[in-house]
């Protein structure tokens, strides 16, 4: 299993995309993004975009976040290889959740940071058109914090698919 940390507009999904054309055996991505679609807008406490890019999330987010990430583990102890793509907004803690869940299950994950620099995201957020203005920025640093890395790439400065490339040459 491979997890994906970033900042919004960091080049994560793409990295994953590239991820599964280097891989030599079939991997599949599952994003924060997926789990967000999937909710309905009706979850009580769930999760909140500020005008200024500002993320929260509330208890019934974080009970969905729990049976998804459990589930995404029982798929990966099932065959599945997973790539996941997340934004650790609460940094070591969001950590912690996915450890709880992986851990548990005696399951191998490459922990990968995704850098990006705030303005170059920012560049990226502005052009893609579908995400709050200012979460880019928000986010680029603040996700890494206190967070634990196997490796760190820059997507800032490379191309996904030498990111790709990278991680990719440290599966076993």
């Amino acid at each position: 299993m491979i997890v994906l940390n970033g900042g919004s507009s960091s080049g994560k999904s793409t990295i994953a995309r590239c991820l599964q054309t280097v891989l030599p055996e079939p991997w599949l991505t599952l994003g924060v993004d997926t789990l967000i679609d999937a909710m309905p807008a009706s979850v009580d406490e769930g999760i909140d975009f500020a005008v200024d890019g500002g993320v929260s999330v509330g208890f019934g987010f974080q009970r969905l976040e729990h049976a998804w990430m459990t589930g995404v583990a029982a798929m990966v102890r099932a065959g599945a290889r997973v790539i996941v793509d997340d934004v650790f907004l609460g940094g070591a803690a969001s950590q912690q959740r996915w450890r709880d869940a992986l851990d548990s299950a005696g399951l191998e994950v490459l922990w990968v940071g995704v850098r990006c620099g705030g303005a170059v995201a920012a560049a990226r957020e502005t052009v893609r058109g579908d995400r709050v203005t200012g979460m880019a920025e928000t986010q680029a640093e603040s996700v890494h914090r206190g967070v634990v890395y196997d490796l760190e790439v820059d997507s800032g400065a490379n191309d996904a698919l030498v990111c790709a490339r990278e991680i990719a040459a440290r599966i076993k």
